[in-house]
């Protein structure tokens, strides 16, 4: 099944990707991206929110060790927090390219 442009889930215009409970935010064809992992989440009706996030800007060069590719991480309390910091930190990442 082939992916259209309207499948990838974006915010703010940038895609937005999630694989279990590891969330990717930006394009891999720029130097940074966001990395968020859900680290705690609480049960709301039949859903599960994030309760704790963690953000890592990273560089996305493959060379580079894994380990090595974080450039500056910090936690926050809620999906739209983390959401709200990735977006200025990726912003202004990618402006100082």
């Amino acid at each position: 099944m082939a992916e259209n442009k309207s499948d990838i889930l974006e915010y703010k215009g940038i895609p937005l990707m999630r694989k279990d409970n590891i969330l990717y935010y930006g394009k891999m064809s720029d130097k940074y991206i966001i990395m968020l992992q859900i680290l705690d989440s609480e049960p709301f009706k039949d859903l599960s929110l994030a309760k704790r996030v963690s953000v890592q800007l990273q560089l996305t060069d493959p060379d580079i060790k894994s380990r090595d590719r974080v450039v500056k991480k910090t936690e926050k309390n809620g999906l739209y927090d983390a959401l709200d910091l990735a977006e200025v930190w990726l912003a202004r990442a990618l402006a100082s390219v």
